[in-house]
């Protein structure tokens, strides 16, 4: 079973609960999309670490072929392409590898090339296989780094926990694609409230069955729970604000391997997910 964690916002707990569900099943894995600031190889810290190197093939032209004729450029609907002092120019950061250009240039003045943007890291902690996208910075887009990310499921044939990047985006959408379940963890104040509202709309489009964890609750936030009951997002557990998690977090433990009643509560949070998704 896929499991994606997601939340509307940074600082929710979502990579907090993403790693206490992977190191709660017996084996796992746990594959972190989140590419932009992948945080949970700290808790896990993995041993056998392997990279891979990921690219995506950009254009290349070829002076001598090309006649100016702007077809590539008229093709690309990314406006990654531009015609400028007889030649054309190509946006890295736009481009989104398709191919077409090569198809539909009359001269084959058009050829791709690998271009690095990130890589993939993978290792065990335990009983879990750890897989890390990272990418480098200053790409613009993480989405061929959670696809080759995402594609090493395909190696577990138990759960995989997938920490989905922040927000409601592109890179989110690509994230939870194939998951079998979304829990989206939710901040207990107006700001959280906000954002935990774009992302259920985006899973509910989506026709993921959800549902969802309160973290740092310090007793209830009225707003919250009758928003999950007005549009039937079923609660599955509440997990306490507490200096003693906080600890935790901040020397990248986790908490489940920590401690016997917090390895209880993910246990049970992993149990409920796997009735509820049948």
């Amino acid at each position: 079973m896929k499991i994606a964690i997601l939340s509307g916002k940074g600082g929710t707990g979502k990579t907090f609960v993403s790693v206490n569900l992977a190191a709660a099943s017996a084996s796992s894995m746990y594959i972190d999309c989140d590419v932009e600031e992948p945080n949970g190889r700290f808790f896990f810290r993995p041993e056998n670490i392997q990279t891979e190197a990921i690219s995506v093939l950009l254009p290349v032209f070829d002076a001598s072929l090309c006649d100016g004729c702007r077809t590539c450029v008229d093709f690309c609907k990314f406006n990654a392409l531009v015609y400028i002092k007889e030649k054309p120019l190509v946006f890295p950061g736009v481009c989104h590898s398709c191919g077409g250009c090569a198809l539909v240039c009359p001269n084959g003045a058009v050829s791709e090339t690998p271009r690095p943007i990130g890589v993939i890291e993978t290792g065990t902690s335990e009983g879990t296989a750890v897989v890390t996208g990272i990418l480098e910075p200053g790409e613009i887009s993480g989405v061929p780094i959670i696809r080759a990310a995402l594609d090493k499921a395909s190696q577990s044939e138990g759960l995989v926990v997938i920490d989905c990047p922040p927000g409601s985006g592109c890179a989110v959408l690509e994230s939870v694609s194939e998951a079998d379940y979304c829990v989206l963890v939710a901040e207990p104040t107006a700001f959280g409230l906000h954002n935990f509202a774009m992302v259920l709309d985006l899973v509910r489009l989506l026709g993921k069955p959800c549902g969802v964890v309160i973290n740092k609750t310090e007793g209830q936030y009225k707003e919250l729970e009758d928003y999950c009951a007005s549009h039937r997002a079923n609660i599955l557990c509440r997990i306490p604000y507490s200096s003693e998690l906080a600890t935790w977090g901040a020397k990248a433990q986790i908490a489940g391997r920590e401690n016997k009643e917090m390895a209880a509560v993910f246990r049970g949070l992993l149990n409920k997910i796997e009735k509820e998704a049948g």
